[in-house]
């Protein structure tokens, strides 16, 4: 189905959904009580969502770079390319948020 890469690819692939699910969570969490104690939890779990991804981003590229694949991977790793920027976003809006306060 893939190359040397896929295994791990898919692996990581999978930790930064659930992370990143998890990271969702803690973020509306965060939202929900707008307060200065949940926001460290929001962010921290943000950060090692965005981590994993990039990690499984990583493995993505070495895929391309070995050219041998088929169309649901190319597909899973265009999502995770684009889910890298996203949660990117994701981390500046908590940060930002927290900036501004309720009246």
């Amino acid at each position: 189905m893939g190359n040397a890469a896929t295994g791990f690819f898919v692996t990581f692939a999978l930790i930064a959904g659930v992370v990143g699910a998890a990271s969702a969570l803690a973020g509306f969490n965060h939202i929900r009580s707008w307060n200065a104690d949940s926001l460290p939890a929001a962010a921290s779990v943000a950060t090692i969502a965005w981590t994993l991804t990039l990690l499984a981003m990583g493995f993505g590229c070495k895929e391309i770079e070995l050219h041998i694949r088929n169309a649901r991977l190319r597909t899973m790793e265009a999502f995770l390319i684009i889910l890298s920027a996203t949660q990117l976003l994701y981390i500046a809006a908590i940060h930002g948020a927290s900036a501004i306060r309720r009246p």
